[in-house]
Formats: structure tokens, sequence, C-alpha cells
């Protein structure tokens, strides 16, 4: 019993340690390889701001599915509003009750009707994200 304590134990210390060490890492990256926004007619971008207010990216900012969530936006020139849900327990709640799961990167889809859509998965919002604005 002792022992299986303490591994729990290490194994908490090494991946902790191991997340601080890398965290640097990966928003050096991030910010290396960054991309160019696309550019839209000013009426365009505007309509596109428009749209954006709707959404809302519940993330980690070390988070590696997260950053490749966060290059698209920029690629996209997407103005979505960036909700940590690491360090603000007011977002951290919200993503748990409205999406049901405590998992990064999640997009909140806000319709005309004022109802939430909790999509999770970066491959899958980076498609929904191509859909809408590409």
């Amino acid at each position: 019993m002792q022992s299986s304590f303490t591994m729990k134990i290490v194994f908490k210390v090494f991946f902790k340690t191991l997340r601080i060490l890398l965290a640097p890492l990966v928003l050096i990256w991030e910010w290396v390889t960054t991309p160019k926004g696309m550019v839209r007619a000013p009426e365009a971008q505007t309509k596109v701001d428009a749209e954006c207010r709707d959404l809302a990216l519940y993330q980690f900012k070390t988070c590696p599915f997260c950053v490749k969530v966060r290059r698209e936006m920029r690629r996209l020139s997407l103005n979505i509003d960036l909700l940590d849900a690491r360090n603000d327990a007011q977002h951290s709640a919200a993503l748990l009750a409205g999406g049901g799961k405590p998992m990064v990167p999640c997009l909140r889809i806000t319709g005309a009707d004022g109802k939430a859509e909790w999509m999770y998965e970066s491959a899958q919002i980076i498609q929904y994200l191509h859909t809408r604005f590409a």
C-alpha cells in the first residue's frame, strides 16, 4: 500500500515538473510559428468579427491542442474570445456546467436563439472554423 502511494506522488511530481519545463518551450514555439493572418476587405472582416462575437474558446495557454486551434484562428484572422479555463475558476466552472467536461480546447458556439453548442477536439474545431470562415 505504501509503495502505491509513493509511486502516485512520484508520478505527480514528475509530470508537474515536466509541464513546468515544457510550458515556456510551447509558448516560444507558438510565437515563432505564428502564421500571418488572412487579409479580407474591411467590410468582410467587420462581418467576420461580428460573427465571432458568438464564439468563445475555452483553453489553457500551454496546451498543445489549444495552441493548434489558436494558430488556425490567427491564420483565419478570427477575433474569438479566449477564456482561460485553468487560471480562472469562473471560466472553468462555466466549461464544466455548459460543456459537461473540463476538457480543452472547447469552442462555445452561441446560436441566434441563445442556445450554446460545445465543441471539443481541436481537429473538429479547426474544421468548423474553416467551413464557416475560410
